[in-house]
């Protein structure tokens, strides 16, 4: 007697719903609204400034007077929030970084100008560093050591502190200290209290790797790092490439230590970092699509290699997807004007 089995039919379901772009649309899982996009901007002394930078193409530092209505513009896109770099001559520059909590910096002017111009409107996050305003680059102070010439990590937590406490009266809502200095979250949170701006939030740069991907933002804010031996680049105190769960070590003491916001710089290479970081932890997670990742992606485009909307589309949509909250990225203001994520 001869069986007979009918073909098996196969479903179908996930295709069915990849037929048209509507379709696809309403079943999509993941969204860029622009309310999550955070553009860097740098910010230099002076009136009638715009200096474009070579290795960030589109990108520029603005005196205040600029900024003003380059944030006008992002809060028309529907961007709520900047964060802001200074950058100063090099004469100003020392050992001390004095000039990384000088009121009259480029980024407390920019802050009052803000506050001022958009009241409550927009989010003011800066960027707490002292690499910009020391004349060896590094994000702390030197010391002499039995090692050599190191970065002093506890020395370096004061003029941090006082950096922060700078921005918070100037009218900042978020402090971002990206230098890496153990204990530093603390110190500034301490600092932020007994100044009166408990209500200043602190936005830690808290799994932040000693990255190749930096250079083109090194160019641009004349931070990059200066010194022989140890001190030529920063994998002294930035995190090992090599080390996940040590990234995970680093953004739990950020929290305990009263950070509102963590971190994960850089974006793309370090996805699985933040991946596992969401599962662990319930505070907003930022994640920062670096000065490299937009270069290679606009070189990429630049010489037809790459569809630059649909990849950018995609670099974002991964970073999002990943587990974040925020996206930091200079491609920002670009992709809502052009309509890319769409």
């Amino acid at each position: 007697m001869t069986v007979r089995v009918a073909p098996l039919k196969l479903v179908r379901r996930p295709r069915r719903l990849r037929r048209s772009a509507a379709l696809r649309q309403l079943v999509s899982e993941t969204v860029i609204e622009p309310h999550r996009l955070v553009p860097p901007l740098f910010v230099v002394s002076g009136a009638g400034e715009t200096q474009p930078i070579a290795s960030l193409p589109g990108v520029d530092r603005l005196s205040v007077d600029r900024l003003l209505p380059r944030l006008e513009h992002l809060l028309k896109l529907g961007i709520r929030a900047a964060l802001l770099f200074g950058v100063v001559a090099p004469g100003t520059k020392s050992a001390c970084a004095a000039t990384a909590f000088d009121p009259e910096g480029p980024v407390p002017r920019a802050l009052r100008a803000a506050r001022s111009h958009f009241g409550d409107d927009l989010v003011l996050i800066t960027d707490v560093c002292l690499c910009a305003y020391t004349d060896h680059g590094h994000c702390g102070l030197l010391a002499e050591t039995p090692w050599g010439v190191q970065v002093d990590n506890d020395s370096s937590l004061e003029p941090l502190a006082r950096m922060a406490l700078a921005h918070a009266r100037a009218g900042a809502d978020l402090v971002a200290p990206s230098d890496m200095m153990d204990g530093r979250v603390a110190a500034i949170r301490r600092a932020l209290d007994s100044g009166g701006f408990e209500g200043v939030g602190i936005l830690s740069y808290a799994v932040k790797y000693a990255s190749a991907f930096y250079g083109p933002f090194r160019a641009a804010s004349a931070s990059a790092p200066k010194g022989a031996s140890l001190l030529q680049d920063r994998t002294s105190y930035q995190l090992d490439p090599r080390n996940a769960r040590e990234g995970l070590l680093e953004a739990a003491l950020d929290e305990a230590e009263g950070a509102d916001v963590l971190m994960v710089k850089p974006a793309l290479p370090y996805l699985d970092i933040l991946a596992r970081l969401r599962a662990r932890s319930g505070l907003p997670l930022a994640a920062y699509q670096v000065s490299g990742e937009y270069a290679m992606l606009k070189a990429a485009a630049a010489v037809g290699a790459l569809d630059e909307p649909a990849a950018v589309r995609e670099a974002l949509l991964s970073i999002r997807r990943a587990g974040t909250d925020l996206i930091f990225s200079y491609y920002a203001a670009e992709v809502i004007e052009k309509g890319w994520l769409m």
